[in-house]
This record gives structure tokens, sequence and C-alpha cells, in this order.
């Protein structure tokens, strides 16, 4: 008979059984419910065992002058780190923290620009680590290396991106600054260009997406994805290094002087380009210390003064109401219940008109304003679009404001008052004098090149329309030419001449508008300003500047000469004329002369003769009749033959290109500026009007000289 197992159940190990089963059931629970187990965050850990997503910044675009010169860039910045806790070190033959205190603070105060003392303040924090500020955040690469070379223990360095702009205050209005956002390491422009263009600086972020693991190293042998930073847009300025470092120059002597606010530009005449411009109070981008976060080139508004009455006579020529010759009595003038009065309050008794705009007289601008009326000034002066932005790519640019209606006003219009203008406006509407009548607008941003080197966008000369008749021009580059050389006794400008360079331009002295109604009183209170331009009868170069509360008014014409002289010599517009070494001539007419006795005429007194086509009789010259030349000097005659023949050209100077393409209306494209180094078309061929000659340029005659030697020409 079989037996029957019984099978006795353990009560105490069927509780503990149980006990550790429920244990297991609540862990479950725990780990369901709870962010963290063991102190480790099993979402964190989840998702450091997935993907990963790291952005990779674009760089910055550069900012580059005309010549390709860096005037800003992103570089590699550091913050200096100081790690303070022993726990970093487990050899103390090498320390990983900061040891001698002390040391350390001497060592690095002078590289940081900070005093010892604040340094030990820093460095005797009870923290793991400290970041050595402000003078070890956003230090440069040179610096890091000097601070590398001292094996100071405990000091380290955080890598980020920042702006560098390595000329310093050097065109800084127009550059402005981009700052860097210390969260995101993404640099945004702040000011001028910078801000202007941001968009087309900034680039497009990449990113680099991958699978890591808990401590966020990339698992092997998993895909990676990686979206490459595409590099930001480089935008290329107008401005030339040398012609900017001149008007710098020349701004210095204004500040020396003492100014509330200053502004110098040039212009090439021909194109619009600005070639320079300088501004006070300036700043330096790279340390930010701004007091005016506005350029006075575009964003300040101010009246003009009597450079303003280089258009109202202009517009009662137009108008057909102007007679140079015809006389009045100059000093005051009574408009309703206003006298008006020249800017001496006595004028120079009964004179011309003409020398009424030699001398900046207020009397005579205000007669020509009656004869013409409201109407017609007001529409000659928005033909010239003031009251309009330029469109130059520069933010922040303002109006101006053209507004006047009452006989008054009318007159105040007319030399400059009770109108508000900007400096860039100025500008171009002195393009007009320059080019015939016709106006151009003004830039600043040659061309934007992409990550790829394609040149995505290319500014050119644009015209506006023509406003003005040549014949008109003409006259009143004479009257401003008038203005500078002296010729009336009552002349305003002759402080301004500048031998060699036949100048051009107007004064202005504008009374300055109070806040509380009226104008400002005091020698001071004024804004003084030039509108000028050279060589007269062919002008390559506009100069303006506008200074307010000017101390010492010598400065501005000291400083306007500085700036002809330089800018001319470099450009190779240079006439000079030495006096005791090479004699003088003055030009006779030759138009309808023959051809061949004209020039052996003209070669008898060692005169160059450029011969411009191949008929016998002359029907066009330059200089003009009584023009006074040197030896130094060449004269062109225009023929009635078509034929042109493209002369060996080495050596001239810009302005003499220019004045032979226009005298057969040929199309020019000049590369650089000074003297002539090659031409697209050979000498000797025949030339093709309707096509545009290639010439480039280079500045230095001396070199160009000894190349013409060792090529043996003459």
């Amino acid at each position: 008979m079989r037996k029957t197992r019984t099978v006795r159940i353990n009560l105490p190990f069927v509780i503990i059984v149980l006990f550790l089963f429920a244990l297991i059931i609540l862990k479950l629970f725990y780990v369901a419910l709870s962010p963290k187990v063991d102190g480790i965050n099993l979402t964190a850990f989840a998702d450091n065992r997935n993907t990963k997503k790291e952005t990779i910044t674009a760089s910055r675009g550069t900012i580059y002058d005309a010549s390709g010169e860096v005037l800003a860039q992103d570089v590699n910045s550091y913050t200096v780190i100081a790690y303070l806790s022993p726990s970093r070190t487990e050899d103390m033959s090498h320390p990983y923290h900061v040891v001698d205190k002390e040391y350390t603070a001497k060592m690095l105060s002078p590289l940081i620009n900070m005093s010892e003392e604040r340094i030990l303040t820093l460095l005797n924090y009870d923290a793991y680590q400290v970041e050595l500020g402000p003078g070890g955040r956003g230090i440069t690469e040179l610096v890091k290396e000097q601070i590398d070379a001292l094996n100071l223990p405990g000091i380290g360095f955080s890598k980020s991106i920042k702006r560098y702009y390595p000329k310093s205050n050097f065109l800084s209005y127009t550059l402005g600054y981009a700052k860097t956002d210390e969260a995101t390491n993404q640099i945004t422009g702040e000011m001028g260009i910078e801000l202007k263009y941001n968009d087309i600086l900034t680039g497009k972020n990449g990113y680099r997406e991958y699978q890591q693991d808990m401590y966020g190293y990339k698992i092997a042998n998993t895909p990676e994805i990686l979206e490459k930073a595409i590099k930001g847009s480089d935008v290329y300025l107008t401005i030339d290094t040398n012609v900017q470092l001149f008007a710098e120059q020349a701004m210095s002597v204004i500040e020396e002087a003492g100014a509330d606010w200053a502004t110098i530009s040039v212009m090439d005449a021909k194109t619009g380009k600005i070639l320079g411009v300088s501004s006070i109070p300036n700043f330096d981008p790279n340390t930010k210390n701004i007091k005016s976060y506005y350029d006075p080139f575009v964003s300040y508004t101010y009246e003009p003064g009597s450079t303003m009455k280089i258009f109202s006579f202009l517009a009662s020529m137009e108008n057909g109401v102007y007679n140079g010759k015809e006389t009045y009595k100059s000093g005051t003038i009574q408009i309703d219940d206003a006298k008006i009065k020249d800017w001496n309050n006595y004028g120079w008794g009964i004179i011309t008109f003409d020398e009424g705009f030699m001398g900046s007289s207020n009397v005579a601008a205000t007669k020509l304003a009656q004869k013409l009326g409201r109407q017609k000034l007001f529409d000659f002066y928005t033909s010239l679009n003031y009251g309009k932005q330029t469109g130059i790519e520069l933010p922040n640019e303002q109006y101006g404001v053209i507004n006047f209606k009452y006989n008054t006003e009318i007159a105040a219009a007319s030399f400059g008052q009770g109108i508000s203008v900007t400096p860039v406006q100025m500008l171009r509407a002195l393009t007009v004098i320059a080019n015939d009548g016709i106006m151009l607008k003004p830039y600043i941003v040659s061309k934007i090149v992409d990550s790829n080197g394609q040149i995505t966008y290319e500014e050119k000369k644009e015209e506006l329309g023509k406003v003005a008749s040549k014949e008109n021009v003409d006259y009143i580059r004479d009257l401003m030419r008038g203005v500078v050389d002296g010729r009336a006794r009552m002349s305003t400008g002759k402080s301004y001449e500048v031998e060699g360079f036949d100048v051009i331009g107007k004064t202005g002295t504008a009374q300055i508008a109070s806040k509380y109604g009226g104008y400002l009183t005091g020698s001071t209170n004024y804004v003084r300003s030039f509108a000028g331009m050279f060589p007269k009868d062919n002008p390559q170069v506009i100069v303006y500047a506008a200074v307010s509360k000017l101390q010492n008014s010598s400065a501005l014409p000291k400083a306007i000469r500085g700036l002809v002289t330089d800018t001319g010599t470099y450009l190779g517009i240079k006439k000079t004329i030495d006096k005791n070494s090479v004699s003088q001539i003055k030009i006779s007419n030759f138009i309808n002369k023959d051809v061949n006795s004209s020039k052996e005429f003209l070669e008898s007194k060692n005169i160059k003769v450029i011969i411009v086509g191949n008929g016998d009789k002359i029907i066009k010259q330059y200089p003009s009749k009584n023009s006074i030349i040197s030896q130094n000097d060449k004269v062109f005659l225009l023929t009635n033959g078509n034929n042109y023949i493209m002369p060996n050209m080495k050596s001239w100077s810009r302005l003499d290109a220019e004045i032979y393409f226009s005298l057969i209306n040929m199309k020019t494209k000049f590369n650089n500026y000074g003297y002539v180094t090659e031409t697209s078309i050979k000498p000797g061929d025949k030339l093709d009007v309707t096509k545009t000659i290639e010439i480039s340029l280079e500045p230095n005659y001396k070199k160009i000289e000894e190349e013409i030697k060792s090529e043996g020409n003459t």
C-alpha cells in the first residue's frame, strides 16, 4: 500500500517570500512613478541613451574695405577661469587648483588689466571656480598665450567667439558693432553695417545628431547626422582705407579744437561711392565706449545754412530770374515784420549778385527767393530729394524737413535756415554740381559675397535724373571757385584754397535752433559747414563737412586743406605748379583752328598735346580758353574726325583718362585710384566708343615711373 506524502508549508518561509515579492512590486511602482532612482534621473538617462543634437554655430561674415582689407571679423575669445577647490588635485606635485593666490594675482594683474587686490578677492571666494572678470573676460588669443606661458596652477579658460575690429575707432559709426549672446554664443549686429546687414552676415547654423550613452559619449557603430554650418556672407564697402585715414586725420584737427559733434565725408564725384567718412564723438567697437548711438552722417538733422545758397541760386538760374551782373544794396532787407541781415550785419554796399554769392549774402538770396516765389523754390529743393532718404546702406537714416510757407520762411529757406537736412543728403545734392546737372545716389556697400564665393549683390552707379542744365551748373561752379580763390573782396572761402587743386566750394554758418524756440546765442552756437569739390572743370572728389559748436573756427579750413591735399595727391588728381621752376601759360581758343598748327604752337611752349580723333579741325578743347596751365599739364584737342586710336596712357592720372574718354563719350570702368598702369585696350588699337574700357590704376606714381624707365618708354 502506497503511503501519502504530506507536504508541510513553512509559514515563516512563505511570509518572507511574500514580503520580498511585495518589495519588488513596490520597487516597480517606485521606478515607474519616481523621476529619480538611486540618484539617477531616469528620464535624462533614457534621453542620454538616445538622440543628442548639438548646434554648430555659423561663423559671421567679414566686413572688408574696397581693397579687401578686414574691418570686422570673428575671432576666438577667452574668459580666464580660476579653479579654487583642492579636490581637483590628486597629486600636489602637479596641482590643478590655485595654490599661491598672491603670486597668481600679481602675475595676472598686468595682463588682464585688473588690480592685484581685486583678483585676490576673487581667488579667496569659497567656490569650486570663479571667472576673473571683468578684465579676464573676452581676452584675445595673444593674451591667452601670454597667460599660458606663466604656467600658473589652477588657471584655465573657457572659449567663445566674439566680433573684433582690428582698426579700433576707425570708421566706427559706419561699421557699428555686434554683440555676442553668452548663452547661445550667437553674434548679433546692433549698429551700423553690422545692424543693417545682420541677417546676411549671420549665416545659418548647422547641427550634429547622434546616439549617446548615459555619460554623453557617442555610442560606437551608431549612425550620425551632420548638417554643416553655412558661413555668413561677406560685405565689401566702397571705403578706401587711405582716404578714410585722411578723413580721420582731418577729424582729429576738429576734435582737438572742440566740437559738440562733427562729420566729414569724401565721395567719388563720378560714381556716388563713399570713399571715407569720419564722425565725432566716435567710439571703439571693441570696448563699446559709446556716447551716442546715432550716426551724425545719416541720423543727425540740422539747418544747413549758407551752403544751401548753391541750390537757391541755381534754382533762380533754372527759372530764368538770375542776372549775376545785376546790382543790389547789401546789408539788410525788411521782410514783413523781420529784418534780414547779411552775416556781417552791414553788407558791402552796392554789389552784384555774383559777388553776393561769393560773399554769402543773405540779402542776395532773399531777393532771389522773392523773384522765384515759394512754389518754384520748394519745387527745386524737392527735385534735389531734400526731405527724402537717400537709401544709403546704413540704419536710422533720417528724412530732414523742407517746409516753408510765409515770406520770412521762404527767405530763410533760401539761405538754409528753417529747413533741415542730413550730411548724406548734402552729398547727394552736390553730385548735381559735379555731374553737369545729373544727380547720383550715394552708396557705401560695393558688393556682397556668399560662402561659396558668389557675388549675390553688386552696387553700381545710379543716376537719379537731370536736375539742372550744364550751362547753369558751369556758372555755379565758377561762382564756387570765386568763393575759394578770393577774386571778390568779400569771398568767404579764401582759407579753403589749396594750391594746385582748383578747389571750388561754399561755406555755411547756421544758427542752432533752441528747444525753447528761436535760436541759441553766443559765438560758438553755430553749425559751420563746407561743401566743396575739385578740380573745378571736371570734379572728381566731393568733400562735405559739418561741425556743431566748434570752439575754434579756423580748425575747419585747416582740416579741409589737409584732407584735400592728402586725398588729391593719393588719387592722382593733384596739379602741382612750381612757380619758381615751371612757366605758366594762359590757354588760347583753339576751336575751329587747324590741328597741326595748334599742336606745333603748344609744343613750342613745351606743352604735351593729346590729339583726339583723325580730323583736321579742332571742335573741342580741354582746358578751356583762358585757363592757366603749366608745362606739367596736358592739353586735349578733339578733332572733327571720329577715328579714335588708343593712346599709351601708362602713368596718366585718372583725371587725364577721364578727360580723354569724356571727350569721345566712351564709358570707363576704373579699378582703384591714382595713375594708369594697364588698359583693356592696347595702345594703337582702334577705339569702339559704344563699348566700355577698363582701366587699372596704382596710387604709387614713383613705382610706375620706374616701370616705364625699365621698359624703355618715354
